[in-house]
């Protein structure tokens, strides 16, 4: 049925141009032959063939094109007719004589565009004459086609300031009623199309007029280009009138294309002026027309003119034009009362950009702006529409992108209030917007009370939100959510130790309750912020550890042994005991030897009763034992028990391979440079001596058990500690000590069972290479080396 209409258009246009042609042919013959008559006949016939019902507005286009090119033609005739001494007036009554009246009215409009240059008459009265006999033609398509006609001629004839058609001092109001006029019955005429046909085809009509919209449009572009239209005349008479069709015409369509031209065509600064005028006609638009499109290009438009120049801004101000569109989008909201989440939310997002380009120093414009968005969603619960969601994010995300600066953005009260109408998703992609927004500016948060309000606006992150469960969160997400909180923390400082303390108490607080899977990501920055407060307190020159001092060092180190404990309940005993060993450092170098030791029990109590992993064993071992090395606070029967714990610790790990390197390792908590008073050479030896029994051990075991002594690396690994020990000038290492265990080395690399591993005979070719450079060095360490023979 379609296709058969499509070619049925076809065959009908094809008949309409063939028709056209053929006169236009006869027309052009009588056109050089000078028989008027004849030209004004076969014109009147070519013309008729625009009479057609039959084609489609985009079909009757082409049709209508073929015979304005041949209109042109005769116009030029007409005006060479003139130049000739033929009277206008004659020929202006002498078309009106053509037998059909569309044929006449492109006639009379073709001989009035001469009539008009020839000024016989004034320009205003050819026009009304003109404009006034159009109104013969009713149907829609036919109608808008002679009315564009009509425009197209006349454009360059208006009787305009400064235009060679000027009359008297009302001209211009002449021209703006001609063009007024002829956009009103041509807008009639559009909307008329709508109601025509059956309901059916209501989106085929709709798609026709969409194609023909813009020979409506272009009367106000016109009206926008006659120079004697100044702001007072478009106050007055133009913007009303406009406005009156578009409100009176009831449609939807319409109003909305138009309500568009009119912000598109006109000055800005006319907008601006007339600011009463143009939004009081938005509450009496349709109930279905998209109005939120509209005022959002209208406050683009005029964000874009206070951009353009700062001398513009105290007209902004001069005419309120903030609270004109606030209180104008708030009537819209009430007069339509079905308006969807997604139309509100647009409303107000294109409003507070306005305002945040126009009135940047106006914090409370701002925040009135979220005010009222709260208001208007009150009671509406949750926003599900993801479009809306979306809308709210780009209205929270522009104050932020606005100031580059967090800081301004907790001034607005409102702030907070909007997040409260996300879902818990949104939330997080709203906090981490937030974050972004603070790492991408440096911004340091300098109080707890900002603190608290940023925490506030983040909840998503650091809480569950609904009862969102973790498990129904991708666990990557989730990490890399949780790591941007982290580096949030590490942005919180104060230079005065008082208000940072009161800062590291309010992140407490609140990541206390972000349950366990979150606290493995959220505790450590916190611990390493207050480890680096308690260093700041440590370098003050003066005392900071007096009596009257309201945040010392050992509050500080409280609140750090809550916060890890916390640790436990997820259960992550591994990084608690890492944070414990931390803290003991920190206090070590605060010359607080209790809170030191209470760490270490802390941290060998979750090594006995939380830690059975074999590996995590041997890590969590060399940790204390490197931490424990670095210490210098305790007295001597402190760090003998710390130290026997950890010798014992070594000695029962599974593997004898562990064994044995936790029990070298040990080595170094007897030796101590720069500490005459922690150096105890004998119990050196007795560590590396039961290195080696254990790597001896461990030789056997695998004899027993693989048929061959296993891997020598271990003898190599312990001859380093002896060289090392015997370079720092231990008295209990001796040369022939290493030298018979370099001898060792070299049997047990030679014998035939000895598992071959690459890596180990380099490793032990590298040692005595190093030891023939020390020999070659000279000096003193030179002449210890000298007795060793490799």
């Amino acid at each position: 049925m379609i296709s058969d209409g499509v070619e049925d258009e076809e065959k009908w246009l094809a008949a309409g141009i063939a028709g056209l042609q053929q006169n236009a042919f006869y027309m052009h013959r009588a056109l050089d032959s000078n028989n008027l008559r004849d030209a004004l006949k076969y014109s009147a016939q070519m013309l008729s063939e625009l009479r057609t019902s039959k084609l489609s507005p985009h079909k009757y286009y082409e049709l209508y094109m073929r015979a304005f090119d041949e209109l042109r033609k005769l116009e030029m005739f007409f005006k060479e007719e003139a130049r000739r001494g033929c009277s206008i007036i004659d020929l202006y009554e002498l078309v009106q004589h053509a037998g059909n009246i569309l044929p006449r009215l492109y006639l009379l409009c073709t001989v009035g565009s001469v009539y008009i240059k020839s000024k016989e008459a004034p320009a205003k009265d050819v026009l009304k004459d003109l404009v006034e006999m159009s109104r013969g033609i009713q149907n829609p398509v036919r109608g808008l086609f002679l009315r564009s006609y009509l425009s197209q001629v006349s454009r360059d004839k208006l009787p305009d300031i400064g235009s060679e058609y000027e009359g008297d001092a009302d001209t211009v109001k002449d021209a703006v009623e001609f063009v007024l006029q002829n956009f009103t019955e041509m807008n009639k005429l559009w909307v008329r199309m709508q109601h025509q046909g059956p309901a059916r085809e209501k989106e085929k009509r709709e798609k026709e007029r969409s194609e023909l919209r813009d020979l409506v449009g272009k009367n106000l572009h016109v009206l926008s280009q006659i120079e004697g239209v100044d702001l007072d005349l478009y106050k007055e008479t133009v913007l009303p009138r406009v406005l009156e069709q578009v409100v009176n015409c009831k449609d939807e369509i319409a109003q909305f294309y138009l309500m568009d031209c009119i912000i598109q065509v006109f000055p800005d600064e006319y907008h601006l002026q007339t600011l009463d005028v143009l939004l009081g006609a938005c509450p009496q638009l349709q109930p279905s027309v998209d109005i939120k499109t509209v005022l959002s290009q209208l406050m683009e438009r005029l964000s874009n003119y206070a951009a353009s120049s700062t001398e513009v801004l105290p007209e902004f101000l001069q005419v309120q034009a903030f609270s004109k569109l606030s209180n104008a989008i708030g009537k819209v909201i009430e007069a339509q009362v079905d308006m969807p989440i997604i139309g509100v939310v647009t409303l107000y997002s294109s409003l507070l950009k306005f305002t945040l380009h126009v009135h940047p120093d106006r914090l409370d414009y701002a925040d009135q702006v979220l005010g009222s968005f709260v208001k208007k969603l009150s009671g509406k619960g949750k926003i599900q529409d993801s479009r809306a969601t979306k809308q709210v994010v780009a209205l929270l995300s522009a104050p932020l992108e606005k100031y580059n600066d967090i800081v301004t953005a907790l001034k607005l009260t409102n702030y907070p209030r909007v997040l409260e109408f996300l879902d818990s998703g949104t939330n997080k992609v709203m906090a981490t917007v937030i974050i972004q927004s603070i790492m991408k500016n440096t911004t340091h948060v300098l109080t707890a009370e900002k603190v608290e309000a940023l925490f506030e606006l983040i909840k998503g992150l650091i809480e569950d939100l609904d009862g969102t469960l973790n498990d129904e969160v991708d666990e990557e997400d989730f990490k890399e959510e949780q790591n941007s909180v982290a580096r949030l923390i590490q942005m919180f400082s104060n230079d005065d130790p008082e208000e940072m303390f009161k800062i590291i108490c309010t992140v407490k607080k609140h990541i206390l309750v972000g349950g366990p899977t979150r606290l493995p990501f959220t505790v450590p920055p916190l611990v390493f912020s207050s480890l680096k407060l308690v260093r700041k307190l440590q370098a003050q020159d003066e005392n900071p550890f007096g009596d009257d001092a309201s945040t010392t060092p050992k509050k500080i180190f409280q609140l750090l042994t809550q916060t890890i404990e916390a640790l436990l309940n997820v259960p992550a005993p591994e990084l608690a005991l890492r944070l414990y060993l931390q803290c003991a450092e920190t206090a070590n170098d605060s010359d607080l030897e209790p809170v030191a030791y209470e760490f270490f029990t802390q941290a060998y109590i979750l090594y006995e009763e939380e830690i059975s992993d074999s590996k995590a064993q041997v890590t969590a071992i060399h940790l204390i034992i490197g931490t424990l090395q670095r210490m210098h606070v305790f007295g001597v029967e402190n760090r003998d028990t710390l130290t026997h714990k950890a010798t014992g610790y070594s000695a029962k790990l599974l593997k004898k391979a562990d064994q044995c390197r936790a029990i070298y390792a040990c080595s170094h908590l007897f030796w101590v440079d720069n500490q005459e008073s922690m150096k105890d050479g004998e119990r050196v030896l007795i560590c590396l001596k039961r290195a080696l029994r254990i790597a001896n051990a461990a030789q056997q075991m695998s004899n027993a058990t693989r048929g061959s002594t296993g891997s020598v690396t271990l003898f190599v690994e312990i001859l380093n500690k002896y060289l090392y020990f015997f370079e720092k000038g231990n008295p209990q290492i001796t040369v022939a000590s290493v030298q018979s265990l370099i001898e060792l080395v070299t049997t047990e690399l030679q014998s035939d069972s000895a598992s071959a591993e690459p890596s180990t005979d380099a490793f032990f070719k590298s040692t005595l290479r190093y030891i023939q450079f020390q020999k070659q060095k000279g000096g003193a360490v030179g002449e210890r080396y000298e007795s060793i023979k490799v």
